[in-house]
């Protein structure tokens, strides 16, 4: 028992738990601003009379009351824009603003031949074998340089 009431007492577990019930009442609130105002202004724009949610169709005999999801997906919209742009980005931007590790370089490379990644300090592929080369691959040599030519024969090149 005294393992289960230090994990409730954890600052991740409240934290989450706090986090839960202000979003389910941030949601009511949502949920009653987009059915007290939003849905009968949509009802009133799209040249319907009043209030969008009692919208419905039949099909078959079964009705389908289309307003009520169109009230849930408003509903569902206003929320994911406040958590975006009111939470997401302002916490992205002071954990970026307040970063303290450097970034992590990484501890593998990439196979030439067959694009696995491997370790860097491997000298043979684990996945296709092929020898790796201890360093960058050195650059080509230069081509070797044109020797002028007299006017009546073509232009040769000198040997390394």
């Amino acid at each position: 028992m005294n393992g289960f009431k230090k994990f409730l007492l954890r600052g991740n577990v409240v934290d989450l738990a706090i986090a839960v019930v202000i979003g389910a009442a941030f949601g009511a609130i949502v949920a009653a601003f987009v059915a007290a105002f939003i849905t009968p202004l949509v009802g009133v724009v799209t040249g319907a009379s009043g209030d969008v949610s009692d919208r419905s169709f039949t099909l078959a005999g079964v009705e389908f009351p289309y307003g009520l999801f169109l009230q849930a997906l408003i509903s569902f919209l206003l929320v994911a824009t406040v958590i975006y742009f009111l939470v997401l980005q302002p916490v992205n931007r002071l954990m970026e603003r307040y970063k303290t590790e450097p970034e992590v370089q990484s501890t593998t490379k990439q196979c030439p031949e067959c694009l696995s990644n491997i370790p860097q300090a491997a000298t043979r592929c684990a996945f296709c074998t092929v020898q790796q080369v201890a360093g960058p691959a050195p650059p080509p040599p230069p081509p070797p340089p044109i020797q002028p030519a007299a006017p009546d024969q073509p232009p040769t090149t000198q040997a390394p």
